[in-house]
């Protein structure tokens, strides 16, 4: 079971805003989270270290994956991608690093720097790799929250401007209560 902890609207995202969100839930009596899956929002990584510093950060993989793929041409996508999942499919870290070298060697030449991120965020890739697959199912996407997001933008579809802020928390609750 889903539960939503809360909704809420801010200016832009940043640290200061999710350090704001996380003290606030700690605030109604979070005691601890295990991981938290996002997709490299800004701040979050920073913030959860000061507010939850035992809580896993795990990148979004669905995520990692689609921003690799943007580098890759048409005619490459389904072997390229097919690829990536020898990495966050394997059964340990040190197997997944040794594919994701192998990947890097078959098309660095073709695409340079498609596996940089993958390198650069290795340490926000790898904590999936600390769960059973039944969890790792669960924990590797967003997808969960893109689901609740796209229904709240069909949902407030023919209302394009909010006279405040109040006004859209209340069109979003509302929104949920419809879920």
């Amino acid at each position: 079971m889903r539960n939503i902890l809360g909704l809420y609207v801010g200016d832009a995202e940043s640290s200061k805003y999710w350090l704001s969100v996380f003290n606030e839930l700690k605030n109604r009596g979070l005691k601890d989270i295990m991981i938290i899956c996002a997709d490299g929002l800004t701040g979050i990584k920073e913030s959860i270290n000061v507010a939850f510093p035992n809580t896993e950060y795990q990148r979004c993989i669905v995520h990692q994956v689609r921003n690799t793929l943007k580098y890759v041409s048409y005619k490459n996508k389904k072997e390229f991608a097919a690829d990536l999942k020898s990495i966050y499919l394997s059964g340990s870290e040190e197997q997944a690093r040794q594919n994701l070298d192998a990947v890097s060697e078959k098309w660095s030449e073709k695409y340079p720097n498609s596996l940089k991120s993958w390198y650069t965020n290795w340490d926000c890739i790898i904590p999936i790799f600390k769960f059973s697959p039944e969890t790792r199912r669960v924990i590797y996407t967003t997808n969960a929250i893109e689901s609740l997001n796209a229904q709240f933008k069909r949902l407030n579809r023919n209302r394009s401007v909010f006279p405040t802020k109040s006004s859209l928390e209340k069109a979003l609750f509302l929104s949920v209560e419809k879920i």
